[in-house]
């Protein structure tokens, strides 16, 4: 069967495979550890659920502005100014159903066939996906656990390109949970000068950062474009609701886009972010140190059963352990781990060649069942050895 091209590039999300090989053995009655997925285990706060059943009941399920109902972009406009201090207007704002389709409309926005965007290595799976469907060139800064994960300025600045278009940062980082410190967050900022790549922040972590508050890219500059959402910091995963912040003179073309190709966002869902924002935000902070100490724990306990931690986390909620001690082949090694143990971990390999020989957990999970995964993989890798 033929395929596109930019199609047949596409590779799988391993998560996503990990996490439906997972689904089957469950259906065949195995008690699978989930800790491959980045999604909160409990709900949504009350007060938001509350929000969604009354949009419902209003009949609020109709098309909307393309750009997303005013409220919630003025609500958005506001938590920017009031957590940040910057100040971003609501036509600058696109909402969309999660922040993967705000992405795959802003590469196709930015990108003309062998245009190159700068990633580090290790990256957010996705990330070299939607960039090649755009028909551009991922072009990688390799930063390594020894030096904290860190995306470095200087190492940046040595991949451009007369390609370069944009750079993307991520920070907290999914996949090690690295942050970016101010001071580097300027220093990348400085490289999307007049004339230079715009700046791509994935910020979708922010929120749930451990010990000092999280920094937006537009404290730094305004040639950033900055992805958002609703699926971590208040736990609305399955709800798909996300949104870019863009510079002004982009924003119109994006907006034409989703028109096109989604028309709008589901409507009652936005009116629920809208109290998300107003009124749940004490949740949010409740949420940070329920993983924060999941965080702990499952650092501790990776060490314990004989995997390598040698950077830790503070931000979003993953952890990414040195498996090599027992594997180079991080996917085989985690289907591997589900079959033998019932655990479900993301393979390392899934997101960059520096990732390989790591497997990435996420401690989204409650604390038994972290504590449960972390008994069954010790059993499984001490029999191993």
């Amino acid at each position: 069967m033929s395929f596109a091209r930019r199609v047949a590039e596409i590779e799988p999300f391993l998560a996503v495979e990990v996490a439906e090989r997972a689904a089957v053995l469950e259906a065949a009655g195995v008690d699978i550890v989930h800790l491959e997925y980045g999604e909160p285990d409990f709900e949504a706060p009350p007060v938001v659920r509350d929000a969604l059943e009354k949009a419902v009941k209003d009949g609020r399920m109709r098309y909307t502005h393309s750009l997303g109902i005013l409220p919630l972009r003025e609500a958005i406009a506001e938590h920017y100014a009031a957590t940040y201090g910057v100040t971003v207007s609501p036509e600058q704002i696109l909402v969309t159903p999660g922040t993967s389709p705000a992405m795959l409309l802003l590469f196709g926005h930015l990108l003309n066939a062998g245009d190159e965007v700068v990633l580090s290595n290790p990256y957010y799976a996705c990330y070299p996906n939607f960039i090649r469907y755009a028909e551009g060139v991922p072009v990688y800064v390799d930063v390594a656990e020894h030096d904290g994960f860190q995306y470095r300025p200087e190492a940046i600045r040595q991949r451009m390109g007369a390609r370069t278009r944009a750079i993307v940062v991520n920070s907290p980082a999914n996949p090690t949970g690295a942050i970016l410190s101010p001071e580097r967050m300027a220093a990348v900022a400085a490289l999307a000068s007049d004339g230079g790549p715009l700046i791509v922040s994935d910020e979708i972590y922010h929120g749930l950062t451990e010990g000092e508050r999280d920094h937006t890219m537009l404290e730094f500059t305004d040639r950033a474009f900055v992805l958002n959402g609703f699926s971590k910091a208040f736990a609305m995963t399955g709800w798909r609701l996300g949104y870019v912040i863009a510079p002004r003179e982009h924003a119109r073309g994006l907006q034409t886009l989703f028109g096109n190709f989604f028309i709008s966002t589901n409507e009652f869902v936005q009116w629920a972010a809208v109290t998300a924002l107003r009124e749940a935000a004490d949740e949010t902070v409740r949420f940070a140190g329920i993983f924060a100490e999941r965080r702990r724990a499952t650092i501790d306990g990776l060490r314990a059963i004989g995997l390598g931690v040698g950077f830790e986390p503070r931000g979003a909620f993953y952890i990414l352990a040195d498996a090599r001690r027992y594997t180079r082949d991080s996917v085989r090694f985690a289907y591997e781990i589900l079959e033998g143990c019932h655990v479900a971990v993301t393979p390392g390999a899934a997101f960059g060649s520096n990732a390989e020989g790591y497997l990435r957990f996420s401690y989204a999970a409650s604390m038994p069942r972290i504590e449960e995964g972390l008994r069954r993989l010790g059993a499984f890798l001490s029999a191993r050895s």
